[in-house]
């Protein structure tokens, strides 16, 4: 009896080591079947490890990657799902001879008995797969005994094949999370980025507008990305082979807009030196796109106004009225309710405007696409500036998402650049944002005094949240584990919070 024990207590003493001193659960599970198979002469050594209702061998002894991937059985299905599916170790004396045997991956050919030995793998009370060996069959041999051997080593690596098993379904739920986001952005029309719920609306509603010819007002405030919307919209149209061509009401003064917007003749004016055709013009059978259109003066806006009806107008300096097929986009970052009771915006522009208004959200209310735009930003500007950043440091994260964006996209793209200027290495840091983020976080108070006790509590959740995915470089599975979290609870709290497309 003492000398049948005292090899197993050598490779159990073997084992032990290499699980303490591994790295690579993987490859730890690997070299303990090469020890058995070297010391004690088990054969073709494989741990399969169950996903819902299916098992895969996830390593082996003496199979190759093409091989391995063939050993793949339902619960119940051969001895292997058989074993999985009971609980209970279970031999076959010859596997020659027993139909049972499936021989998924055609390596198991004997020309002596051999012997099949499956046992279960338990992990906290949960049958997580099985350990399997085929043992060539001698006059020493004892089944039982090695049934016995295999339970306990079944026991002492149920930790490592567990933690195998996690990290698995960790990369397939990042697999699964950088596909669903990846869908997102391919939905996102044009270069717009964002995939909370109010930029969905806002894609929902542009979709819907942009194959018609219909009129488009889009409100939102000052960077916040009215000019790409209004791109989006022309890409999806089916003028976006035509011209698309831009005014911005605000970059000229007053006297010069009406002569852009509508062109001019020759001595119109002081400094008409030559017939000008206008913006309304050179769109024809395209899109006239108006940005700030709050700031047209009142004679402008009547002279518009006729456009919009009729699509004709006249050249400055000229009584011959002219004719443009164009599609009308505009934008303003004003409150036109408030222009019109203060008589510095017309009703019936506004009327003729307003047929389908999109509004975009400013920053603040896009929380969960802050550092969405942030790591889009510092990809394209890798490129601009010849940079390798990969990643914001946890305390970047939170200035990034406590501060309150008044700038908007604008702000936060402007940001990135400096930010990607200054950082020496591939990370940025808090130290390398503006002053302004970091003046706002040494000034904020720890728990927000604003909103009601809900709202306090979602906020503070929503920061924890945060950090922790910033910390575990956006692994939802791994942040989940550090706040003891389910990732079932993970999931349902980033979505009860915004936070469900960030990496």
């Amino acid at each position: 009896m003492g000398t049948e024990v005292q090899p197993q207590i050598l490779v159990i003493q073997k084992i032990s080591s290499v699980l303490i001193h591994g790295r690579d659960v993987g490859t730890m599970l690997e070299k303990v079947l090469e020890i058995i198979d070297r010391e004690l002469g088990m054969r073709r050594g494989t741990f399969s490890l169950r996903y819902g209702d299916t098992l895969r061998i996830e390593a082996s002894h003496g199979l190759t990657e093409a091989e391995k991937k063939k050993g793949f059985y339902n619960l119940g299905e051969g001895i292997t799902g058989h074993v999985a599916e009971t609980g209970r170790s279970h031999v076959i004396p010859d596997l020659r001879k027993d139909p049972r045997f499936l021989n998924r991956t055609g390596k198991h050919r004997y020309d002596g008995p051999t012997a099949f030995i499956c046992v279960p793998l338990f992990h906290h009370e949960k049958l997580i797969g099985t350990l399997s060996v085929d043992r060539p069959i001698t006059p020493e041999t004892n089944l039982d005994g090695d049934v016995a051997f295999l339970e306990i080593l079944a026991n002492i690596t149920a930790d490592s094949a567990s933690e195998c098993l996690l990290l698995h379904q960790e990369k397939q739920t990042l697999l699964d999370e950088n596909r669903k986001l990846r869908s997102m952005l391919q939905n996102a029309p044009g270069k717009l980025i964002g995939n909370c719920r109010e930029m969905q609306q806002v894609y929902t509603e542009l979709r819907q507008v942009a194959p018609t010819d219909a009129t488009v007002l889009i409100r939102g405030a000052s960077g916040t990305g009215k000019e790409l919307l209004a791109h989006a919209i022309v890409e999806l149209s089916g003028r976006r082979d035509k011209p698309f061509v831009t005014l911005n009401c605000a970059a000229l003064p007053e006297n010069l807009v009406e002569s852009e917007l509508f062109g001019h003749e020759k001595g119109a004016f002081t400094g008409a030196l030559a017939r000008r055709i206008g913006r309304a013009e050179a769109a024809d059978g395209g899109t006239l796109f108006l940005d700030e259109i709050g700031d047209l003066t009142m004679q402008t806006q009547v002279k518009l106004l006729r456009f919009l009806q009729e699509r004709t107008f006249s050249r400055v300096g000229s009584n011959e009225e002219l004719h443009s097929d164009v599609r009308f986009l505009a934008a303003t970052s004003r409150n036109l309710e408030e222009l019109m009771e203060k008589k510095l915006f017309r009703e019936d522009l506004f009327y003729r405007l307003n047929i389908f208004p999109i509004m975009l959200p400013p920053l603040a209310q896009r929380s969960s696409d802050i550092i969405l735009l942030a790591e889009h930003f510092i990809e394209r500007l890798n490129v601009k500036y010849n940079k390798k950043i990969t990643k914001l440091s946890p305390a970047a994260t939170r200035l990034l998402m406590t501060y309150s964006w008044p700038g908007n996209v604008r702000e936060l793209e402007n940001c990135m650049e400096r930010a990607v200027l200054t950082t020496p290495d591939d990370c940025i840091h808090s130290g390398n944002l503006p002053p302004s983020l970091q003046a706002g976080a040494e000034t904020a108070p720890e728990i927000p005094r604003g909103g009601t006790l809900r709202e306090k509590l979602e906020r503070c959740e929503r920061e924890f949240l945060t950090d922790a995915i910033s910390r575990h470089d956006g692994s939802l599975s791994a942040a989940g584990r550090e706040l003891g979290l389910s990732p079932r609870m993970m999931n349902y709290r980033m979505n009860r919070l915004g936070l469900a497309g960030k990496k």
